[in-house]
């Protein structure tokens, strides 16, 4: 029997850019037609060449997904990175 999994990818609005979360947790974003993901290390051994890139000024370095229509690609990506992702902070 299979069992049927749901992705549950959500965004964002935030100052004019989108954050990007992946089953709850903050995946990166997109920032100036960029989508640009945490650096984790699932995300740099499987994007090694991957330049870094600010989102905006006074921001850490985010890695740049330039193979972004590559579905195969971008779901070992975020299946990869899931587990080393800190849960989203609850709002008070």
């Amino acid at each position: 029997m299979d069992v049927l999994s749901f992705v549950i990818i959500t965004y964002k609005a935030m100052m004019g850019e989108y954050i990007i979360y992946y089953q709850g947790k903050i995946i990166g974003g997109i920032y100036d037609d960029r989508f640009l993901v945490k650096p984790t290390a699932s995300a740099k051994q499987l994007m090694p060449n991957a330049p870094l890139e600010r989102p905006y000024d006074g921001a850490r370095e985010m890695l740049l997904v330039e193979d972004i229509d590559n579905r195969t690609f971008l779901t070992e990506l975020f299946n990869a990175m899931l587990n080393e992702l800190p849960a989203s902070r609850k709002k008070k």
